[in-house]
């Protein structure tokens, strides 16, 4: 079985963890840091917050934007669940802008109109979560100019696009959003086997974000309520997690940082493979924005069903059949049981539910060999002809 994706690790990534397991540090310690001030300094961002996972960095980076009951948190429906449950653990409401339908993130324009119509009737969001799906990012300047005009904290959600640029400057910057999300997932452009981390340039979310991801615990004391009781002495000055990501982890996001750059040349020179192969063929292929650079995540095509016998799941299943382990990101969010239970329903936003009708993301991982994409292209080229 030819994955969808899959991690890349090599023995100076093995070698980097094993001199941590034999450091006097396994978890806060010090790898951490460096990892963080090697990801702020890569992406031209003043501060990084290391957690445990990308789910953890989106929590706590609405909870540092003062997210909580009675507020509201918008986002794209075409992403995974966490990108909308990080607002449902403040005790937010949720809410879903449709997607554009030719970059298939987060579409502007669809914002801007809602938006409008929230401000007639006093339900605009405090925080928006832009999802740089699969890859690229959203119109992050038109966002943030909504943003600004509107008072909402625009989050990105960059989870599928450490390595990405928008604008000419690297994501995560800072120079759009006011916090940015990574996830360090195996299957994502680098790893540290599980991991997140969160980039800003304003030191106030950073020093949250640092409490919040260690039980709401500090040792400075111009943030305590009384002197301290001496060296030991810490205060829990508000509720936080252990959210916490180990040196371990740490090291092997280090080291795969190493290799940012060949991986991402390597996923480049398979998307110019398939736009080449797969031309022709009754497919939409993805599309880039001007301005943006994809770190290319994922590779999805869509089916253009009016010119194909199959059926979208005749073809996938076919496709996994033939060896070949094709995934579909993502089934609507708002189409979720839990978030149907909150009042979302079929054709609620139809230009994601027309994309999930017709999404299919083919295998993309830099240790994907020519040959094996060969293969799959000839397998999707058999089953859909």
């Amino acid at each position: 079985m030819i994955p969808y994706g899959r991690q890349s690790v090599d023995q100076a990534d093995i070698d980097a963890v094993v001199a941590v397991l034999q450091s006097d540090w396994l978890t806060q310690g010090p790898t951490i840091e460096r990892f963080e001030q090697a990801m702020a300094r890569r992406c031209e961002a003043a501060h990084a917050v290391a957690v445990c996972n990308a789910t953890a960095a989106l929590h706590i980076a609405c909870l540092a934007a003062g997210l909580g009951p009675g507020d509201r948190l918008w986002t794209s429906p075409n992403t995974f669940l966490a990108s909308a449950n990080c607002g449902r653990y403040c005790g937010a409401e949720v809410d879903f802008v449709d997607i554009d339908p030719l970059t298939w993130n987060l579409d502007a324009n669809a914002l801007r109109l809602k938006l409008v119509v929230a401000e007639s009737n006093g339900t605009l969001p405090k925080v928006v979560v832009a999802v740089a799906f699969a890859g690229q990012s959203c119109d992050m300047q038109a966002i943030a100019e909504l943003s600004e005009r509107y008072g909402f904290t625009l989050i990105e959600d960059a989870s599928h696009a450490v390595g990405a640029s928008y604008a000419g400057r690297p994501v995560g910057c800072g120079e759009f959003a006011a916090m940015t999300v990574f996830s360090f997932h195996p299957v994502k452009i680098i790893t540290s086997a599980e991991g997140g981390m969160v980039l800003t340039n304003r030191p106030e979310l950073a020093e949250r974000m640092q409490r919040l991801r260690s039980h709401g615990m500090t040792r400075d004391p111009t943030q305590m309520t009384e002197h301290s009781h001496g060296p030991w002495y810490y205060q829990q000055v508000e509720l936080g997690f252990n959210y916490r990501i180990t040196d371990l982890q740490a090291a092997l996001g280090l080291s795969q940082l190493d290799k940012l750059d060949g991986f991402i040349a390597r996923r480049r020179e398979l998307v110019a493979r398939y736009d080449r192969l797969l031309a022709g063929l009754p497919l939409t292929l993805p599309s880039i924005q001007p301005g943006a650079e994809s770190a290319w995540h994922l590779y999805v095509v869509r089916l253009q069903r009016a010119r194909i016998t199959p059926s979208h799941r005749q073809v996938f299943e076919a496709l996994r059949e033939a060896g070949v382990g094709v995934n579909l990101h993502y089934i609507p969010v708002h189409l979720q049981p839990y978030y149907r239970d909150l009042g979302f329903a079929d054709g609620d936003f139809p230009e994601a539910e027309r994309y999930y009708a017709e999404a299919i993301s083919l295998p993309m991982y830099p240790g994907l060999s020519d040959e094996q994409q060969d293969y799959v292209v000839e397998q999707l080229r058999r089953i859909i002809s």
